[in-house]
């Protein structure tokens, strides 16, 4: 049965480098069937905090990853790994050195001096020389497991069958392999994943984007999105299909389309891969992450009518990127007062014959007796005709008068959501911006 682990030190949050670590993991083990394993790799004590480990629970959970076992914590394992190092004392393997006065003796492996090769999943094979290493700490003076030696140990123990991990993590495989062989115990089968890059090609870092995946769920992102996303930064599918759910990623993933170059960070990519999602998504289930946001803003009330909110989401939905972007385009819709973009007043408003046109339109506007999408759109083009001008010619201003902005969803649709009574108070405070 396949075993993979994904093993965080709780030093910091998670980032995308290790999102994508936790997700290869994770899809490799949906796809195979086999269990996906969490290790806490807490034994720095001064630098581990409660809160960094939350997180890391909180944004694998939210991105869908769930473990399989109740995870485990390197620092309740520490009799574990005195064994191992006693073993491999007595073996003459390894031997202990001085470190300060009133400390414990480090041990240490001695490192074999030939070369070990393995058959990376991703690299194929790659051969080491290991008299190139310098002999290995096992326990440290303080009495706690060096990262190498724990690793193995936890590893082994744990049944994990394959290794996937970062390419930055190729430098400690020849002392992982010592280990092993020194155990005698089989090692796992590697597969070292490409690292992530920005867009200029230079190490991912937070002017690429390299922000938590906690930060990414509060700017609005999807989590279907993030995991879409995530999985093609070095993978691909046969197809090269680009917009993928989750069910169809697992089963198509698999280790041999991995590749070894490098794989680049794009934030512009993941916002329009996060829209598209947006667009697929049921209205009601995205109104589900929206209404908590519109309540933290003081948007919504204890009360709402919820068919009309959903209205106004499907009728935004095709247009945003992020959750974040249906409160910077739907705020009038929820305020008392419109805030008028400077340009649209200015370029719109301020237009002579703007003051007549709206004047009509209030007169018009309070004599329907349905004030449907249908009434509406008709109205308009009616008086735009008496007027003798484009229909344009009138959307403009209403567009602004009602939204404070010149760029909007679908005019008619906006004005039958705001209702007349709002829609009349709109164009008479608009008004006072025409000559």
């Amino acid at each position: 049965m396949v075993r993979v682990r994904f093993a965080p030190a709780p030093t910091g949050f998670l980032h995308i480098g290790s999102a994508r670590t936790a997700l290869f993991n994770w899809l490799f083990a949906r796809h195979n069937r086999g269990a996906f394993i969490l290790r806490i790799e807490d034994t720095d004590r001064i630098r581990s905090k409660a809160e960094y480990l939350d997180e890391i629970c909180a944004s694998l959970k939210w991105l869908g990853m769930n473990w399989d076992e109740d995870p485990y914590f390197q620092t309740k394992r520490l009799e574990a790994y005195r064994d191992y190092a006693q073993r491999l004392l007595k073996e003459d393997k390894a031997y202990q050195q001085e470190g300060k006065i009133g400390s414990e003796k480090a041990i240490i492996l001695r490192m074999p001096k030939d070369t070990i090769k393995i058959i990376d999943l991703v690299h194929g094979p790659i051969e080491f020389d290991l008299s190139l290493q310098k002999d290995l700490v096992l326990m440290k003076s303080n009495g706690y497991p060096a990262y190498n030696f724990a690793c193995v140990v936890d590893d082994y123990e744990m049944k994990i069958t394959h290794v996937i991990r970062g390419d930055d993590h190729i430098s400690n495989t020849p002392k992982q392999l010592a280990l092993y062989r020194a155990l005698e115990i089989e090692p796992p089968q590697f597969a070292h994943i490409p690292l992530i890059l920005g867009t200029d090609r230079s190490r991912m870092s937070k002017r690429h984007g390299a922000t938590s995946i906690f930060e990414y769920r509060k700017m609005g992102f999807l989590p279907e999105a993030m995991v879409n996303y995530i999985s093609l930064l070095g993978w691909a599918p046969a197809d090269n299909r680009e917009m993928l759910l989750v069910d169809e990623i697992i089963k198509e993933f698999m280790l041999e389309r991995v590749g070894k170059t490098p794989a680049v960070f794009d934030i512009n990519k993941l916002t329009w891969m996060n829209g598209e999602h947006i667009k697929i998504k049921n209205t009601a289930e995205l109104a589900e992450l929206i209404i908590p946001r519109l309540k933290e803003k003081g948007y919504l009330g204890g009360a709402f009518d919820r068919e009309w909110l959903l209205s106004v989401i499907k009728l935004l939905q095709g247009r945003i990127k992020t959750l974040e972007e249906f409160f910077a385009q739907a705020d009038f819709f929820f305020v008392g007062k419109i805030k008028y973009e400077k340009q649209a007043v200015e370029s719109v408003l301020a237009k002579g014959g703007v003051k007549a046109r709206l004047n009509a339109l209030i007169e018009k506007f309070n004599t329907l007796s349905s004030f449907d999408l249908q009434s509406i759109e008709t109205c308009v083009r009616d008086l735009a005709a008496e007027f003798g001008i484009k229909a344009a010619d009138l959307i403009h201003p209403i567009r602004v008068a009602v939204t404070g902005r010149t760029v909007g969803p679908g005019l008619f649709e906006t004005v039958a959501l705001l209702g007349k009574e709002k829609t009349i108070k709109c164009l008479k405070e608009a008004l006072k911006k025409t000559k």
